[in-house]
């Protein structure tokens, strides 16, 4: 499952199509690398969740 982004509104989805405009949704660039894991722990709840 990756982040989306529609290109015609720029709401984020991670779903094919936009909900709110019905536009195919299109990957979005990875976040450049930093050291500093920020979001690190949210993606692993995410993740240990999953499992």
């Amino acid at each position: 499952m990756k982040m989306k982004k529609c290109p015609k509104c720029g709401k984020y989805t991670l779903k094919d199509f936009c909900s709110e405009c019905n536009e195919k949704s299109v990957t979005v660039k990875p976040p450049r690398f930093s050291p500093v894991d920020k979001y690190g722990k949210y993606r692993r709840a995410l993740k240990k969740a999953k499992m």
